[in-house]
């Protein structure tokens, strides 16, 4: 199939799938995912469309010529491989979620142990406050294959500061504004299920207080770093 738009339409999911491709190898380097699973992608801007990767592709055979772009109810638009099993549910979670335009899946060990547990997260750390304004939020169990896992994404996370869910039994989600900003939040909520693990093993550490919180949020988000720039 072959996309029959606009040259510049063509030339941003040119651009895309360099991004989510490289974007993939980032999910390898910090040891998020194992094999072939997980995923990354991105909001075709201004468009019913996504780039992401292909299903069951190990991540040294990825390429950005091997990137699929689908419709936003997960039909393939352009490329010759099956789109993620996760499709649906990146589909459905950019449908209902217009501001996000990047999503990760992984699989990264802290995490996902969280996830298994279906035990939040919660904001003991400054770092937890800075990224994800709170607990860390757990979702509900979901099948995959269609757009179960992604109503139960938007339920969660709908309303919430976190751009992170743990999805019961299953493993974490992350949301961004493109999907660097998604990649990102997927690399600092392992760093924090680990920390925060550890922490477990020594007693239960006290929850900051709210308002510290939503200062150390706001300043995050809207102060730190260089103006115009991505925090890191």
């Amino acid at each position: 199939m072959t996309i029959d738009t606009a040259s510049a339409v063509r030339s941003a999911v040119a651009q895309l799938r360099d991004t989510v491709c490289a974007l993939h190898a980032e999910l390898t380097r910090y040891e998020l995912v194992v094999w072939t699973a997980g995923n990354v992608s991105a909001r075709v801007p201004g468009e019913e469309l996504m780039v992401i990767k292909p299903s069951g592709l190990p991540y040294h055979e990825l390429t950005p010529a091997a990137m699929v772009v689908t419709d936003l109810h997960g039909r393939l638009v352009d490329g010759h491989r099956a789109p993620s099993s996760d499709t649906a549910a990146h589909a459905y979670v950019y449908r209902h979620l217009p501001e996000v335009g990047g999503i990760v899946h992984s699989h990264s060990t802290y995490a996902t142990a969280w996830s298994a547990r279906r035990e939040p997260i919660p904001c003991v750390l400054t770092m937890v406050a800075d990224e994800f304004g709170g607990d860390i939020p757990v979702g509900p169990f979901a099948l995959i294959g269609d757009d179960s896992i992604g109503r139960g994404i938007v339920e969660t996370l709908r309303g919430s500061r976190s751009r992170a869910v743990l999805m019961g039994g299953h493993g974490p989600f992350t949301i961004g504004r493109d999907a660097r900003d998604a990649v990102k939040a997927a690399v600092m909520l392992e760093d924090v299920a680990r920390t925060v693990h550890v922490a477990h093993q020594l007693g239960r550490p006290p929850r900051l207080e709210q308002e510290h919180i939503d200062s150390l949020f706001h300043r995050y988000q809207n102060v730190y770093g260089q103006q115009g720039e991505p925090t890191s």
